[in-house]
């Protein structure tokens, strides 16, 4: 479905934005930024989300990058999109941390509420085509880590959904 789809939407600071076109009912705004993710996991004090500070770029994804693994629903559904779409420009760059850590964290146990559980087909879809991307293109650098997360959830047969 999306598998030779090239991102060409409007740019936020290099991250291609048309991802979000496909996620129904995109939230506004996180309500735990990547910026207080990374706080929690330094065990530092977090602070709240704040457009002018949490501004999607490269940096800011590759800066604060632990913060993935503590997005819960709302939080993960707003970042999702721009991190497929980084995972997407980042398929033969072995230096980026935040698409190792998105890769990680698209791998079981799901959280709760559900974060995998809440997306559409549509969604799956778009996130499976970028798996796919990252696992079997010629260019990828990822192909471990992105055929653990097909085999262990996103894909066909898939060993733990």
């Amino acid at each position: 479905m999306f598998k030779s789809r090239q991102p060409t939407g409007v740019t936020m600071d290099n991250i291609d934005t048309s991802f979000v076109t496909y996620f129904k009912d995109h939230p506004p705004a996180p309500r735990i930024s990547l910026r207080a993710g990374t706080a929690l996991d330094d065990h530092t004090d977090v602070t709240v989300y704040d457009p002018s500070i949490d501004r999607l770029s490269a940096d800011y994804l590759e800066t604060y990058f632990w913060g993935i693994s503590y997005l819960y629903l709302v939080s993960w559904r707003y970042y999702l999109p721009y991190l497929l779409a980084y995972a997407h420009q980042k398929v033969s760059d072995p230096n980026s941390n935040a698409v190792g850590q998105f890769l990680l964290n698209l791998r079981p146990p799901d959280s709760q509420p559900p974060r995998f559980g809440s997306l559409s087909s549509v969604e799956r879809s778009l996130v499976v085509s970028v798996l796919d991307k990252l696992a079997f293109s010629d260019e990828a650098v990822w192909q471990d880590q992105a055929i653990v997360a097909l085999e262990e959830y996103w894909g066909p047969g898939a060993l733990y959904r």
